[in-house]
């Protein structure tokens, strides 16, 4: 598949809005241009509304990493590249909006490597196993439930509701909260979108999300630790094995973490499954006919192809030269996932989508080191076991039109998806 780029190298600007709402095809031959001719390119921070309701000054500049060469290097080396100063905004925040809103990701050891070891404490085999069997029953019912319609919007009615009640059950919010926390990790990672955010400036509506989703989960977790049983948000803020535990901040933070990373991300990838597997028919019909064969296989080509999370930060802690590029102390670089999976240098062929695909070194869950997805393997098992079920249930599902994008640069989000599951 040869791209043609519709833009020049100059006319190419990763902080414009404007490009994120390009087609895919667009975007991607964008990209391919810059991997080949300008692969480490500098941009301008985006400029902020002069009427934002909270003061954010527009910094340098940062470097945009398209390769995976680069995104890999700057992964492993956490003490030259750290995530302390924000990991998910290209603005430099004020401390407390990072603490805020992206917790543990925007922090680094000691600090992170503590945070890590409380959740993962969380999540001990027995209660893995336990939540691996509630995705079984989930996915079941949510498919059982669209496929009676006929036709239906394949992210609101499939692709969001399994991530969305996984992640509820796990932390023990009551089911009168779904929505409120459906609709508020849409605001948080719609970028100002407008079918998600009206009446209000983009901030203000990302600052009131957050203010919910905190309320909802301080309470709860004030709750667990008079009244503790056996679940992940007790675990998380009781003492542990080794006596550690999150305080109210941490909880909230995590919590936010989880409904937007875990939640907004699997149903894209899931969304964008069937969106590029009804445009390859032959992929679907190969993984249908062997589902146990191909899932592991084809759920990381989904990972890598969809590519949710498009870019993370990192800001240099010293002088650093990278493939060459002389970087300096507080220079910000920006990993952009969704171009090093597609890098020549390393996947053959590489828009082509192939359930086989061996190897794989997809970097959709970020690339190796500390900041590597925690909820890689929960997040694999959704996606698995929803197309098993698809396959079971409903095997002539297909999308019955394009995806409706996201507006946004930081997730490759699908908005609407119409699908219907009896066409033959």
């Amino acid at each position: 598949m040869e791209l043609h780029s519709v833009l020049s190298l100059d006319e190419i600007d990763l902080s414009d809005i404007e490009f994120w709402d390009r087609p895919y095809a667009e975007r991607e031959a964008a990209f391919a241009l810059l991997r080949k001719e300008r692969p480490m390119p500098f941009f301008q921070d985006p400029v902020v509304d002069s009427d934002s309701p909270i003061e954010l000054p527009v910094g340098p500049g940062y470097y945009a990493l398209t390769r995976h060469k680069d995104v890999t290097e700057v992964s492993r080396n956490p003490d030259i590249y750290c995530s302390g100063k924000g990991a998910v905004s290209i603005l430099d925040l004020p401390p407390e909006m990072v603490e805020y809103f992206s917790g543990m990701i925007s922090t680094d050891n000691p600090r992170h490597a503590r945070l890590r070891r409380i959740v993962s404490n969380a999540f001990n085999p027995r209660r893995i196993k336990a939540i691996e069997e509630t995705i079984e029953t989930v996915a079941h019912d949510v498919v059982n439930t669209a496929k009676t319609q006929g036709e239906c919007d394949f992210v609101l009615d499939v692709a969001a509701p399994l991530p969305l009640k996984i992640i509820c059950d796990i932390m023990g919010v009551p089911e009168s909260n779904y929505d409120d926390v459906f609709r508020c990790s849409n605001i948080i990672l719609s970028m100002g979108d407008p079918e998600y955010v009206t009446d209000v400036h983009p901030i203000e509506a990302f600052l009131n999300a957050g203010a919910e989703l905190m309320a909802i989960m301080q309470e709860l977790g004030e709750y667990r630790r008079e009244h503790p049983i056996d679940d992940i948000t007790s675990a998380l803020v009781n003492s542990s094995i080794d006596g550690e535990s999150l305080n109210d901040q941490e909880l909230a933070s995590f919590f936010i973490l989880l409904v937007t990373a875990g939640n907004e991300t699997t149903r894209t990838a899931i969304a964008h499954g069937l969106n590029v597997l009804t445009q390859n028919p032959e992929q679907k019909a190969l993984w249908a006919s062997d589902v146990p064969r191909y899932t592991n296989s084809a759920v990381e080509e989904i990972v890598r192809w969809a590519s949710p999370v498009i870019w993370m930060r990192r800001t240099l802690t010293q002088d650093a030269v990278l493939s060459g590029v002389e970087l300096k102390t507080d220079d910000k670089v920006l990993l952009f996932y969704n171009s090093a999976n597609r890098d020549e240098d390393v996947f053959r062929d590489p828009y082509r989508f192939d359930i086989t695909r061996d190897p794989n070194p997809q970097v959709g869950f970020g690339a190796a080191g500390p900041h590597f997805c925690l909820g890689a393997h929960l997040a694999r098992r959704e996606i698995g076991v929803m197309f098993r079920e698809l396959f079971s249930q409903t095997p002539n599902i297909v999308a019955t039109s394009e995806p409706v994008q996201l507006r946004s640069s930081f997730v490759n989000g699908i908005k609407h998806l119409p699908c219907a599951f009896n066409l033959a």
